[in-house]
């Protein structure tokens, strides 16, 4: 594929090669027409007779004769030809060097818009291309580029006001609710009782599962380093498993982000693979080179159901106790803000492998005195 400034360097060079040859054609043809006109008006002289030989002196050396006129226009106009060709492979290479050079500078605005493009996301939302330089195609381009932005930053501004005065709004009702129930009806209608406040901490749970996937979508406000080796330790002494077993082995390992979002996102890994398990199954946590890993032994997902697993509302009928669905999908979010990747994939033996790959794993290890090592930390649990 070729790219716009390897075009506009053909299109330039080919034109001004195009142009320089019809040029030097013209002048050599009519340059070797207006010399054999010229010529022709002119009487052919005779060629002059050898001088006899004097008596006594041998014969005369040879003498060189004069080169006809219409000979020296042919050789006249075949030097012209031949300096015309070194002159084209000469102006041809310097007009795909020119060409690049000028096409590069032509396009580098749009570089910069372009680059501006990759780099913006919706924690930098405030950033703008401010493209100086004469008012033309590509200024104009810039400037609404830069429009663009302004009113995509204010919606998003918008959305965010929205989720705190939602979270403020959806919450307070709810609490109140539940004090209500809690409170307000007596003992002896106990089921009705618990099935309310179930149903109570259902809602709950779906608004804040909802909240925290608007957070994440729309992006990173602060960053921060957050031992993520130190969250998923915390997110496991928290993590009520029943009878699934679950081990975990860590390595130190920085992420700049949110801890908040990165707690939920560590605990909603685990929580699923404790959910979408079997009866006294198991469940392995890693994390090695900025890699998170969650397997556990659950049944078998049909293949047909993987691209179901990152989208919100989507359960599977495999699971112990029926959720909200959004688990994974905060999961994607969450790792998505991170500029981290997500996976899944099958175990031989049923269950899932569920992996996040942090960026620059390299870059973000959690630094240790000098001198000491810190080791890979490993842990079970079972409840």
């Amino acid at each position: 594929m070729t790219t716009v400034r390897v075009r506009l360097t053909l299109a330039y060079s080919g034109l001004f090669l195009l142009t320089s040859v019809i040029l030097l054609v013209t002048v050599n043809l009519l340059l070797g027409r207006t010399l054999r006109t010229r010529i022709a008006r002119f009487p052919v002289p005779r060629p002059p007779e050898p001088p006899a030989p004097v008596p006594g002196m041998g014969i005369p050396e040879d003498r060189p004769m004069p080169v006809p006129l219409p000979d020296l226009v042919d050789d006249v106009i075949g030097y012209q030809w031949e300096v015309t060709a070194l002159t084209v492979g000469i102006l041809a290479v310097v007009s795909v060097v020119v060409g690049w050079l000028v096409a590069g500078r032509i396009l580098r605005p749009v570089h910069r818009i372009t680059a501006t493009a990759r780099r913006l996301s919706l924690s930098n939302l405030h950033e703008r291309i401010a493209l100086t330089g004469p008012k033309d195609e590509l200024k104009e381009l810039a400037d609404t580029f830069d429009a663009m932005l302004d009113r995509l930053e204010r919606s998003v501004e918008g959305q965010r006001r929205f989720v705190a005065n939602a979270s403020h709004e959806l919450r307070t009702p709810l609490a109140v609710q539940r004090a209500a129930i809690e409170i307000g009806l007596p003992e002896d209608v106990g089921e009705i009782r618990d099935k309310l406040l179930f149903h109570n901490r259902r809602t709950e749970n779906l608004i804040d599962a909802l909240l925290v996937l608007a957070q994440a979508e729309h992006g990173l406000e602060r960053l921060r380093p957050v031992a993520l080796d130190q969250v998923v330790r915390l997110v496991l002494a928290e993590e009520g498993s029943g009878d699934i077993t679950v081990t975990a082995r860590t390595e130190p390992f920085v992420v700049h982000g949110d801890p908040i979002l990165l707690n939920r996102l560590v605990t909603n890994l685990v929580d699923n693979a404790v959910r979408h398990n079997r009866p006294g199954g198991t469940v392995e946590v890693t994390l090695a080179d900025g890699v998170l890993t969650v397997r556990n032994t659950g049944p078998k997902v049909p293949e047909e159901r993987f691209g179901d697993l990152f989208e919100p509302f989507r359960r599977l009928h495999t699971t112990r106790e029926q959720g909200a669905g959004l688990g994974l999908s905060i999961v994607a979010s969450i790792a998505k803000a991170h500029g981290a990747g997500v996976r899944a994939s099958p175990n031989p033996g049923g269950g899932l492998e569920l992996v996040v790959a942090f960026a620059g794993p390299r870059d973000r290890r959690r630094e240790t005195p000098p001198g000491r090592t810190e080791p890979a930390r490993r842990t079970s649990w079972r409840t």
